[in-house]
């Protein structure tokens, strides 16, 4: 087997290489990256310098830098896609450091983003919502709700534990829509929240009996450092959910002042009506009432008014 030292002595005697060698050289050399490196470091870099690195300098002019030759970061033409290449000097040789290219940053703290915000039964659209988005124009309502819930997030994130909003209104008016503007808004400043549909949750809850995770969701619900619960009241009451279920969550999140935030169809006075009779006809004011009295004391009551955009 001939050895690496012979075949690079016997391509160098080509003079066929030596000519493409030279071209690429050349246009490594007048690559304006490459000439600016090499202008910053003249007293370290020498010809050898160069020449020894210039496998490193030709795969760094090929790449792309700050995403200027790539569509889109599923469209990286680099070799390790979502990076970009900086030349370094280590020693006597040129090398390549690679670092996150914009794309990749964006993408990664969305990622991050998106792990703050926990959600169960919540629709795509929703998790997807922003304040930009909201529409509040001629909405008195709506405008206030955005007005509150952005005041929370500064408050938050100065250490307060603000009272979250009861978010109340016809169908479509998008209670929900700001419940999910909120949580994103909330994750750009790395604080976690958790945004749940209630009928669906309390369906899923009577499915953990089975397979002994009940205490394990109702926990996570306790303590999540902001809760959103999204459509309550539109849930079919039952002793058990109203008692078992709700109940222990909003007095845990009320003696530990976490904040919490609802929406419903129903203001104050109607989700108690709602809360009061059971699936099977029973009349349990007291009940009702212990649990309008946590979510009074956590929350904020809010009308939002508008058309209904579902339609």
């Amino acid at each position: 087997m001939e050895r690496i030292n012979q075949t690079l002595k016997r391509l160098a005697s080509n003079e066929d290489f030596m000519k493409r060698y030279e071209q690429m050289k050349s246009q490594i050399m007048n690559d304006r990256d490459v000439r600016e490196f090499i202008q910053k470091n003249k007293d370290s870099i020498t010809e050898n310098i160069i020449e020894k690195s210039m496998v490193k300098l030709y795969e760094y002019t090929n790449q792309s830098k700050h995403c200027q030759f790539c569509e889109s970061l599923d469209k990286c033409r680099n070799i390790m896609q979502g990076y970009h290449p900086g030349l370094v000097l280590q020693r006597d040789s040129i090398d390549i450091q690679y670092e996150r290219c914009p794309r990749k940053i964006m993408a990664d703290e969305k990622r991050k983003n998106e792990r703050l915000i926990k959600s169960l039964h919540v629709p795509r659209e929703i998790l997807n919502a922003s304040f930009s988005s909201l529409d509040v124009e001629g909405l008195p309502g709506r405008l206030e709700a955005m007005k509150k819930a952005a005041s929370f997030v500064m408050e938050y994130q100065n250490g307060e534990r603000p009272k979250g909003l009861y978010l109340y209104g016809e169908f479509g008016v998008g209670k929900s829509f700001l419940l999910g503007a909120l949580a994103n808004e909330l994750a750009k400043k790395q604080i976690s929240s958790m945004i749940v549909y209630v009928p669906e949750l309390l369906r899923e809850m009577k499915s953990a009996i089975g397979d002994h995770t009940l205490n394990e969701k109702i926990d996570a619900l306790k303590k999540e450092p902001v809760l959103m619960l999204d459509d309550i009241g539109a849930e079919a009451v039952s002793s058990w959910t109203r008692d078992e279920v709700l109940g222990p969550i909003l007095q845990f999140r009320m003696l530990e002042n976490l904040p919490t935030f609802f929406s419903s169809n129903f203001n104050h006075k109607q989700l108690e009506h709602h809360l009061t009779y059971s699936q099977r006809g029973e009349e349990e004011k007291m009940k009702a009432r212990r649990i309008m009295e946590r979510i009074k004391y956590l929350s904020e009551p809010v009308m939002l008014d508008g058309p209904n955009r579902r339609q």
